[in-house]
């Protein structure tokens, strides 16, 4: 599967957590659902991967901590917050570029409408 099919089958995921709990809960109950969500489908997914961080001969063990990644292609950043700010689009972005990974998905929770709350950011894709 390339990175545009995960994406959509990740979006449906996404629209029938919002739609069965709606916003409010905690990033971490988001997390744990759309995990439960793709491990039904048949997904594989990482949870909570750290990701290390090369600056010249500089190495940090653990740069960040991705929330999912999608079978090794799609970073999710899963968000519970009142309004998406541009730090969070370039943290993103970023983590594509550490990873050389192609696509990310940016995804508020909180939002009233989850197609409202979802981000896509790419890498060269």
């Amino acid at each position: 599967m390339n990175e545009n099919e995960l994406s959509a089958i990740i979006v449906d995921c996404c629209f029938r957590i919002h739609t069965k709990l709606g916003p409010g809960l905690l990033e971490s109950v988001y997390e744990e659902i759309l995990c439960y969500e793709l491990r039904e489908i048949g997904i594989y997914y990482t949870r909570q991967t750290g990701i290390p961080v090369y600056y010249n001969e500089l190495i940090l063990e653990l740069g960040f901590r991705a929330d999912i990644i999608v079978e090794e292609k799609v970073i999710i950043e899963i968000k519970s917050i009142e309004s998406i700010a541009p730090v969070h689009k370039k943290q993103l972005l970023t983590y594509l570029k550490l990873t050389g990974l192609k696509l990310g998905l940016l995804v508020n929770f909180n939002a009233a409408l989850i197609k409202d709350g979802i981000t896509r950011i790419v890498n060269r894709l």
